[in-house]
């Protein structure tokens, strides 16, 4: 049940970060709202997550979700460049994500 904790507090991180872009410095009300309202969430399963995995497990894996979300809404959504340097290091992180859960 932790990992699923830590999976959805990921997928949050992902539309928190979302909604500070979109909030543009916070002023735009329904984005600001939305950001604090979806971080508090989020951080909140961390810590559930966190009664059953090791802390720096946990944390990497949580933002290692919010990098690699971020990074493909960013591209899909927001024209952000992608090239192979960006995949390359993009596919580590992934690697990486699940090397920890399978050694955690």
């Amino acid at each position: 049940m932790a990992w699923l904790y830590v999976f959805l507090a990921g997928l949050l991180e992902v539309a928190f970060a979302v909604c500070l872009k979109l909030s543009d410095s916070f002023s735009r009300w329904p984005y600001t709202v939305a950001f604090i309202c979806l971080s508090g969430l989020s951080l909140w399963l961390l810590t559930l997550a966190m009664r059953a995995i090791p802390f720096g497990v946990c944390y990497a894996a949580w933002t290692g979700i919010g990098v690699l979300g971020t990074t493909l809404i960013g591209v899909v959504w927001f024209d952000d460049p992608l090239n192979w340097t960006r995949i390359a290091f993009t596919l580590t992180l992934l690697g990486s994500i699940v090397g920890l859960r399978l050694t955690a």
